[in-house]
C-alpha cells in the first residue's frame, strides 16, 4: 500500500477521533458502507469471479493483486444465495491480493470469513486460468477488481473473448471498480463493441489522482469513456468513498470497492428474474 493510500486512512482515523477507532471511522465516512442483501434461492446457477494475476505495481517493487472485498463480498454474496461459485484469473494458480485489503483496517465480515473458509482459500491458492473456462458453464461472470487488473485485464485477448462468449449467451456480466477493464475488448454478437452506449462505471479518474495510483498503465474512467460507453460515478468529498452501481440490461457495473454489496444483488436480482 503507498503512501497517499496510508495518509488517507490515518486521516479518516484522526477525523473519527482516535486511532483504535479506525475501521469505525472509515466506515463513518463512507467505506464500506453498511448494505443488506436479501435472501435469494437460485440453487442450481453458477457464478465465476475473476481476478487479476497480476502482484507488481509498475516497476516500483510493490506489491498487489486482487483487492480483497472485490472478490469475497460477490464470492459469498452468489454463494449464500445457491449458487455454485467458481474463482478464476488471468493465468490461473495463486491469485495475489492487495496488501492490507484483506485485513485490519480495511477487511470487511466477508474478508475475515474467506480467510477462515478452507474451500474458499484453496480456490484463491488454485484458481482456474481463464484459458481453461468455458462460457457457457456459468449464468453470470464476475469481474474483481484491484490495481493489478489495470496491467493483465484489457490486456488479455483471452479475457474479452470469453466476455464476447458469456455475453452472446445471456449470462449476466458484472464487475467493480478496475474489474470494468476486462469489459472493453468484448464486442456483441454483430460485432460491434459490447460497451459501445451502454451505461457503466468504474472507479473514476479523480479517485486514481487522488490515491496516487496513476502509475497503473490503464485507467477505467479513461478507457470505458473511449470505448463509447456512458460512464457515470458517484461523488463524495473523497471520490475513494463515492459508491455507484449501474444496471444496463446484463451489464451489471460497480464503481469501486464501496460498491461490492449493491452490484452483486442487482446482480442476484437479474437472475432470479429469469428463474424457471
Amino acid at each position: 500500500m503507498n503512501w497517499k493510500m496510508k495518509t488517507l486512512l490515518v486521516s479518516a482515523a484522526l477525523a473519527g477521533g482516535v486511532y483504535v477507532g479506525l475501521p469505525p471511522a472509515l466506515r463513518a465516512a463512507g467505506l464500506h458502507p453498511h448494505y443488506e442483501i436479501p435472501k435469494f434461492e437460485l440453487s442450481g446457477r453458477r457464478a465465476l469471479v475473476i481476478t487479476t494475476s497480476h502482484d507488481t505495481l509498475g516497476d516500483t517493487g510493490d506489491a498487489t493483486g486482487v483487492f480483497g472485498s472485490e472478490m469475497t463480498v460477490p464470492y459469498y454474496a452468489f454463494l449464500d444465495a445457491g449458487l455454485q461459485v467458481d474463482i478464476a484469473s488471468i493465468k490461473g494458480g495463486a491469485i495475489p491480493v492487495q496488501p492490507w485489503s484483506m485485513s485490519w483496517p480495511l477487511a470487511t465480515s466477508d474478508d475475515r470469513r474467506f480467510l477462515k473458509d478452507q474451500a474458499a482459500m484453496n480456490k484463491l491458492a488454485q484458481s482456474i486460468p481463464i484459458a481453461s473456462v468455458k462460457a457457457a458453464d456459468y449464468d453470470v461472470i464476475f469481474l474483481a477488481g484491484g490495481w493489478g487488473a489495470a496491467y493483465d485485464f484489457a490486456q488479455t485477448e483471452r479475457l474479452g473473448q470469453l466476455i464476447s462468449q458469456a455475453n452472446a449467451n445471456g449470462a449476466i456480466l458484472g464487475s467493480v471498480c478496475h474489474g470494468a477493464l476486462g469489459l472493453v475488448n468484448a464486442r456483441n454478437p454483430d460485432g460491434s463493441p459490447l460497451l459501445q452506449g451502454r451505461r457503466v462505471t468504474g472507479v473514476t479518474d479523480l479517485q486514481i489522482e487522488q490515491l496516487g495510483i496513476k502509475i497503473t498503465p490503464l485507467h477505467p474512467e479513461t478507457e470505458l469513456r473511449a470505448a463509447k460507453a456512458k460512464f457515470e460515478a458517484g461523488t463524495a468529498r473523497r471520490d475513494f468513498f463515492a459508491t455507484h452501481t449501474v444496471v444496463d440490461g446484463n451489464l451489471v457495473t460497480g464503481q469501486n470497492q464501496n460498491s461490492g454489496y449493491e452490484t452483486s444483488h442487482r446482480i442476484l436480482e437479474l437472475l432470479a428474474a429469469r428463474k424457471k
